[in-house]
C-alpha cells in the first residue's frame, strides 16, 4: 500500500468533527483549509500542514507527521475557542477510522506536541488573530 496522504486523512477526520464545525462550518463552506488559508478568508477557521514526523522501515505505511495549526479568529478569545475546538477533536483519539473510498485510514494516535500559543499580527495583517499549536498523528492505511 502506498503511503497514505496525511493530509486528505486528517481533513476529512475534522470536517466530521461536530465540535470544531459549530465554530468554523457555518456560514458553509467549512473553513478548514490545508495547507493555509485563502486570502480574504472568512473567520473564524483552521489552516494546517505537515511540518515533519517521523516514519520507520519496520513498519512500513505508518506515518507519524507533525502538524502546525493555525487556529484563527477575529479576537483572541475567538481564536482561542477554535484552539480548544482543535484540541478536543485530536488530544487523546485512538484507532479512529477515516474512509476516504476506497481505502479506510486509521489515526492511531494523536497527541499535543506543543500547547496553543497566542499570536497577533496587527500591523500586516489587522483584525486576524491565531493561535499556534503542533500535533503529533499516526496514520495507518488498510485496502
Amino acid at each position: 500500500m502506498p503511503l497514505p496522504d496525511v493530509n486528505a486523512v486528517l481533513r476529512t477526520y475534522l470536517v466530521a468533527n461536530a465540535g470544531l464545525i459549530t465554530l468554523v462550518g457555518t456560514p458553509l463552506p467549512v473553513r478548514i483549509y490545508c495547507p493555509r488559508l485563502p486570502e480574504n478568508a472568512v473567520l473564524p477557521a483552521v489552516g494546517f500542514f505537515v511540518r515533519g514526523g517521523t516514519s520507520t522501515p519496520y513498519i512500513p505505511n505508518i506515518p507519524t507527521p507533525s502538524f502546525q495549526f493555525d487556529c484563527w479568529g477575529r479576537s483572541v478569545i475567538e481564536a482561542r475557542a477554535v484552539y480548544r475546538a482543535v484540541y478536543d477533536a485530536l488530544q487523546g483519539i485512538q484507532n479512529i477510522a477515516v474512509v476516504i473510498a476506497p481505502t479506510t485510514y486509521y489515526i492511531l494516535s494523536a497527541r499535543e506536541e506543543v500547547q496553543g500559543q497566542d499570536l497577533a499580527d496587527t500591523t500586516e495583517v489587522p483584525n486576524y488573530f491565531r493561535v499556534l499549536t503542533f500535533f503529533e498523528v499516526m496514520i495507518r492505511g488498510i485496502d
